[in-house]
C-alpha cells in the first residue's frame, strides 16, 4: 500500500455524480490520478494543474485515447484535497461555466468550513 502524503475528499456529490456517468475504463483512470495526488510528493503537471487567476483552483487531468476529462479540486490546509465538479473536455479551452461552477463550490466549501 502506497504511503499517503495527502488525503483526497469530495465536497458534496458533484464528483461522484460525474464519476458514475463515466465508462469503467475512465473511472479506473480517474482513480489512478487521484491515487497519484494522494501518494506523490510532487504531482506531475500533466496530472494536476493550477488554473491561473482562480485563487487556488486546480484541475486534475485525465486522458484516455483522444478523450479528455477534468476534475476540479483545491487544497485545504495543504494536505487535504477537495474534489469538486468534473466534466468531459470537448475543446481546447476549459469552459468558463465549468470554472465558475468550481469557483462557486470552492467558495461554498470555505464558508461552510468556517462556520
Amino acid at each position: 500500500m502506497n504511503h499517503k502524503v495527502r488525503q483526497v475528499v469530495e465536497f458534496e456529490t458533484h464528483f461522484s455524480d460525474f464519476l458514475k456517468k463515466q465508462p469503467e475504463k475512465v473511472q479506473n483512470k480517474i482513480f489512478k490520478i487521484i491515487e497519484a495526488i494522494e501518494t506523490l510528493e510532487r504531482v506531475p503537471g500533466n496530472y494536476l494543474k493550477l488554473l491561473s487567476g482562480t485563487n487556488g483552483l486546480y484541475e486534475a487531468r485525465i486522458k484516455l485515447g483522444s478523450n479528455i476529462w477534468r476534475v476540479f479540486c483545491f487544497f485545504d490546509s495543504g494536505k487535504l484535497v477537495i474534489l469538486l465538479n468534473g466534466f468531459t473536455k470537448k475543446s481546447q479551452k476549459t469552459p468558463k461555466n465549468e470554472i465558475d461552477k468550481a469557483m462557486a463550490l470552492m467558495q461554498k466549501y470555505n464558508q461552510t468550513k468556517n462556520k
